[in-house]
């Protein structure tokens, strides 16, 4: 504005000058009233107010550094969409959230606004006690309700309560090198299997890495076995009364189990290794096969940890000629639930993070860098290691997929199936004795009415 005509002098300089000053008082009423109407015009930073909401995850060990920083992206492209955002991140073990901090936080009315959820029981409890957002309408308005391959163990009375991040299949995983220096072929059934165990002892290798010090790590063959025999709807059975967990084919199971560490085929010191030594037994090379789900991808495929990364292999379960053969145990498990109790700023967080954590890219990129398998439905599947492409092969192939026993079983039976287990393992009860504890803490779970 330093243009005007050279009439009037100074009077003239402080009109225009009162008049530019209006101009601009005027603009900037206009500019406030367009904020909120569409335009590219923001509130000055200096003006918003900052909030900040805790996202509680279990991305805490040192195997799984590559799927935290994903999260931290996740967690960066988040906080850049929403204004005074500032995410918290609240890193706390996958047994130690699930088991003991989360569910004292659901009691209290007071876990974080995101957190890290377990499908199917977990899930269901949260829903009665009136804790969990409901996203159904949240996956309308951002197009992804169909997006995903399986909502089921997140959904309670037709509406969705959590998204699973990756979806899961159990089995087992062995060295091919090994196989190959003894000529060993992928077992089918349960014979073959002891036959290669068999060789592989005498060999000097174990045959079944294990750890047992938590229960729910032997419980996963256990798991299997026993479905193999009874069948899937054993499971269910176990809750609705129709199936008991001393019924003969379980117990035959258990007896089996029993007799892989009784003949050697697993070490007998199992009760003294955590979980993620049960995997450094399979890389090191002393181990050939371990049983155990596709989140172990990761540091099996790591060859700056893993000696076996360009020669580990994934089969199914061997077959041992029973009502459940032929099927794989999977799912979509584990994922992400959200707190019922959101201001209207916390919401908006909520919704962009899930725009930010559930879409093709970071699908793919779980799929790639980590081995997850993802949740929902990619068609570019291009660049997979060769044991993800066997998972997703045995997946396909199978008759059926059932969940592990723990996304359908209450607590307290889980607790008593995975104490039983390590009892049995250590010599201090037999099969039966065992399963007819579990029974009657299943049939004291059964009458208790949930509240």
């Amino acid at each position: 504005m330093r243009y005007y005509k050279k009439t009037g002098g100074r009077t003239l300089m402080k009109i225009v000058h009162k008049s530019y000053a209006a101009m601009l008082t005027v603009l900037a009423v206009l500019l406030a009233g367009c904020g909120n109407a569409g335009s590219s015009v923001t509130t000055p930073a200096d003006k918003v107010e900052n909030f900040s909401i805790t996202l509680r995850h279990t991305q805490v060990k040192d195997t799984q550094q590559k799927r935290l920083a994903m999260l931290q992206d996740v967690v960066k492209a988040t906080e850049s969409e929403v204004p005074g955002l500032k995410i918290e991140l609240d890193g706390v073990e996958d047994t130690v959230n699930r088991d003991t901090k989360l569910k004292a936080e659901m009691a209290t009315g007071s876990p974080p606004k995101i957190f890290d959820l377990f499908g199917g029981t977990d899930t269901r409890n949260y829903v009665k006690a009136d804790r969990l957002l409901e996203l159904t309408p949240i996956l309308q308005e951002l197009g992804l309700r169909e997006r995903f391959i399986s909502l089921d163990e997140f959904t309670v009375d037709g509406k969705v309560y959590g998204l699973p991040m990756a979806g899961y299949v159990e089995g087992v995983y062995y060295n091919k090198a090994i196989f190959r220096k003894l000529s060993l072929s992928v077992p089918g059934t349960w014979e073959e299997f002891l036959g290669v165990c068999e060789q592989l002892k005498k060999s000097g290798y174990t045959p079944l890495a294990l750890a047992s010090k938590e229960g729910w790590a032997p419980m996963m063959t256990a798991n299997y076995m026993w479905v193999r025999l009874a069948g899937a709807d054993s499971v269910a059975g176990f809750v609705d009364g129709s199936f008991k967990w001393n019924d003969p084919q379980v117990i035959e199971a258990f007896t089996k189990y029993d007799s892989l560490f009784r003949q050697g085929y697993m070490q007998p010191n199992s009760l003294s290794f955590k979980y993620f030594e049960q995997a450094e037994q399979l890389m090191s090379g002393s181990a050939a096969m371990m049983v155990d789900g596709s989140w172990a991808n990761t540091p099996l495929i790591d060859p700056r940890i893993s000696k076996i990364a360009g020669d580990v292999g994934f089969f199914p379960f061997p077959d041992m000629n029973g009502h459940g053969d032929g099927l794989i145990m999977g799912g979509y498990s584990n994922g992400y639930g959200f707190s019922k109790e959101l201001n209207e700023r916390q919401l908006s967080a909520v919704k962009q993070f899930i725009k930010e954590m559930y879409n093709d890219n970071m699908q793919k990129r779980q799929l790639l860098e980590e081995g997850m398998l993802p949740s929902m439905k990619l068609t570019d599947l291009s660049g997979v290691k060769p044991v993800i492409q066997e998972i997703l092969n045995a997946a396909n192939k199978a008759k059926g997929v059932f969940p592990a026993y723990d996304a359908i079983v209450q607590q307290k039976v889980k607790e008593a199936a995975e104490r039983g287990i390590q009892e049995q393992i250590g010599g201090k009860t037999a099969p039966g004795r065992m399963l007819e504890t579990v029974q009657g803490v299943q049939e004291a779970a059964n009458q208790t009415k949930p509240k």
